[in-house]
């Protein structure tokens, strides 16, 4: 596939058979999608040596192109992380069906009845990197709320998605679904991303995930509605009033758990009421965890082993075993610091001061803001959704981990006993 006309051809292909199967399930019951979702998470068990030797595929070729560790961490798949993504789709069998869900009715004086009913949204475009478990959380959260989907990998995954996208079609298959309603953009021709985000013939909203030049790009380019947030700069803020052995571990899992995660702490807020106690001793643990840490001058005089830190490692997203360090004088210098190098994602204060808590969610303007919580738990999975198809740091039409509601809409019904408007 070489040519404009080719990924054209293969787009309009693609979108026909979304919309046909978009159109079907949207009308098949909670029953049906529910034993689809039972069967893929056996198939995906059942397959785990295949899949795992597809993966193997893909992470040679991506150690001989130079992917960074980061991309290589979420790349990976074994044993774990494939039983995790058969556990994320019995989650999402065993939540409510949002479809169909009637809300909101009330008499009006004419007689009639206005209400809400939750809708799918249509066809979704799905395009992201590295992660072969975004194929099946997307593809199952699409399969419940009663969308399509239209999966767009990376090509650093693709024997990957290939084998887990084939395990899905196979339980749609299987439970009497159509299995076009899951369909993997099986080229690895960036063409096919242009087309994909223009294709608003039959697509309904683009979700990204990935990079921020990829995410940029679709947000400048699309002509789809998108979903999305663009870096996950999030920020522990330890307060006058913590306790300093609860915010040590905090910090070491907001930063070490998983490094390479948009959820994971970036920079480490400090209350200089506390610090000369609480950075030697943070230091010391992030250091021993294998964290780099770049301070400011006052951190930077409290212990030995930070870097001097520059304007920009404020606003960067390491996704690296590195954060920054600052020495704030206050509860609003630290919600100043958040407002001004956020990237709207996630937040957490560590404090027993109950005033300072409710300050700190009220005023600081994230998708999540958490009080005496790991950022690590800004995820959909532990949110009890399931899994998430995406995390978004837009208002419209969803904020945070995008799950089943967040891939639906509402439309009004009125119910009538015969009334006309005089």
């Amino acid at each position: 596939m070489t040519t404009e006309t080719t990924a054209k051809d293969i787009m309009h292909s693609l979108g026909t058979q979304a919309k046909q199967a978009a159109a079907t399930l949207r009308m098949a019951d909670t029953r049906r999608k529910d034993t689809a979702l039972a069967l893929a998470a056996a198939l995906l068990r059942e397959q785990q040596d295949e899949i795992i030797a597809a993966n193997d595929l893909d992470m040679q070729a991506g150690k001989k192109s130079g992917l960074d560790a980061a991309m290589l961490d979420r790349l990976a798949l074994n044993d774990t992380r494939i039983e995790a993504m058969a556990e994320g789709l019995e989650q999402i069998a065993q939540l409510p069906d949002p479809v169909g869900e009637i809300s909101e009715l009330s008499y009006r004086p004419s007689g009639i009845q206005v209400g809400h009913m939750r809708v799918p949204l249509g066809v979704i475009g799905m395009i992201y990197e590295s992660r072969p478990n975004v194929t099946a959380d997307a593809a199952a959260l699409c399969l419940k709320s009663g969308n399509a989907v239209i999966l767009r990998g990376g090509s650093e995954a693709i024997h990957s998605n290939r084998a887990i996208a084939a395990c899905l079609r196979q339980a749609m298959r299987d439970a009497g679904l159509p299995q076009d309603a899951v369909q993997l953009v099986d080229s690895t021709d960036r063409a096919l991303v242009g087309e994909l985000i223009r294709a608003e013939a039959f697509v309904d909203v683009i979700i990204p995930r990935g990079g921020r030049s990829l995410i940029e790009r679709i947000a400048n380019e699309a002509r789809v509605p998108v979903i999305k947030h663009l870096d996950g700069i999030c920020h522990v803020y330890v307060d006058a009033a913590a306790d300093l052995d609860m915010a040590v571990n905090i910090a070491v899992n907001a930063k070490m758990h998983r490094t390479g995660v948009c959820n994971a702490m970036e920079t480490l807020l400090v209350h200089a009421a506390v610090a000369e106690v609480f950075v030697p001793q943070v230091v010391a643990a992030l250091t021993a965890a294998g964290a780099s840490i770049r301070g400011c001058p006052r951190s930077c005089a409290l212990a030995v082993g930070i870097e001097s830190a520059s304007d920009a490692d404020w606003d960067t997203e390491y996704l690296d075993a590195i954060l920054s360090l600052r020495i704030v004088d206050d509860l609003d210098a630290a919600i100043a610091h958040i407002a001004k190098h956020s990237s709207g994602h996630t937040e957490s204060i560590i404090s027993g001061d109950y005033a300072a808590g409710q300050r700190f969610l009220r005023e600081v303007d994230s998708a999540s803001v958490m009080w005496n919580a790991s950022t690590r738990f800004a995820d959909g999975f532990e949110y009890g959704l399931g899994a998430e198809i995406g995390i978004s740091t837009d208002r419209l039409h969803v904020r945070g981990p995008v799950g089943l509601l967040g891939l639906t809409t509402q439309k009004w019904i009125v119910l009538g006993h015969g009334e006309i408007r005089t």
